[in-house]
């Protein structure tokens, strides 16, 4: 019974959440990007994808967006608990921790407040087309910074699994403490991804964001500027 009476139990069980709920997350959002999106932009996918849209979107975005709430609902909880039972706030071990926290909230913010409301109104209007009706035209032009959302939870995801796994095995990377200019750097940098990323699509600073490649690219170079950023002014 010290999984549910003592503190480590609690610590396993929120640990254990968190993979669940992240693997379910991060697993639709590379499935989107990585198969569904580049299966529309062929021959046949246009021929299936209001097939695809109005069967297997929703349940699909289903699991996605509650994978997201799971997995932060987790993993603040991890946080905090570390928290209670002594490890302090400037520690190293939560700069990079939260350092990984902060872009993983971004990206659940990204799924619950762009990627979703744009894509009930992409599915409703899949569904009014397939009864006859007419295609929502505001649904087409939001589709595009649904895409730019999803493709920047792409790229986030990679520094954010570097830092969530640098917390615990990477003990030399931010040896110093949560001072203000790290996380202002660091916090500068991420926001300027983000802002980047859900701003109004067709900027020349989004075409990283065009292609899988340059996605995950994209995702490898910020992770490499964030890492520095740790080395040289949090050490």
């Amino acid at each position: 019974m010290e999984l549910f009476t003592t503190s480590d139990g609690w610590q396993f069980l929120f640990r254990w959440m968190h993979f669940l709920a992240g693997i379910t997350w991060i697993g639709m959002l590379y499935y989107f990007n990585f198969v569904q999106t580049p299966f529309f932009a062929t021959e046949l996918g246009g021929q299936a994808r209001s097939q695809v849209v109005r069967g297997l979107l929703p349940k699909a975005l289903w699991w996605f967006r509650w994978g997201a709430m799971f997995t932060i609902i987790s993993g603040w909880a991890i946080i905090a608990l570390r928290h209670v039972q002594g490890v302090e706030f400037t520690d190293p071990y939560m700069t990079r921790i939260l350092t990984g926290g902060l872009i993983g909230t971004i990206m659940w913010a990204n799924v619950w407040f762009v990627i979703w409301p744009i894509q009930q109104k992409v599915i409703a209007s899949a569904e009014a087309v397939a009864g006859g009706g007419e295609a929502n035209s505001e649904a087409a032009a939001l589709a595009p910074k649904a895409a730019n959302a999803s493709r920047t939870n792409t790229l986030l995801s990679i520094p954010m699994l570097f830092f969530m796994g640098s917390a615990s095995f990477l003990a030399t990377f931010n040896n110093g403490t949560n001072d203000s200019t790290y996380w202002i750097v660091a916090g500068l940098v991420i926001l300027a991804v983000e802002w980047n990323g859900i701003s109004a699509p067709g900027k020349s600073t989004q075409k990283l964001l065009a292609s899988v490649s340059g996605t995950i690219h994209g995702g490898l170079i910020l992770t490499v500027i964030l890492y520095l950023v740790g080395v040289l002014l949090n050490s």
